[in-house]
């Protein structure tokens, strides 16, 4: 799971892109939080999935 305070992070990148264009560094920083977020929201999914039990 992603921790609060990088889902806050990402939020104020996004923020901050709306208002300017980010710096690279800032750029760098919020592809690697959103890879980081997604990889971690596909791991999540995929548990939820393989726990899904089919009656039939």
């Amino acid at each position: 799971m992603v921790s609060k305070e990088k889902i806050n992070r990402i939020n104020e990148l996004a923020r901050i892109a709306k208002e300017r264009v980010l710096t690279k560094l800032e750029e760098e920083e919020q592809q690697i939080l959103r890879k980081e977020y997604i990889e971690a929201f596909r791991k999540s999914f995929r548990k939820q999935l393989d726990n899904i039990e089919l009656v039939d």
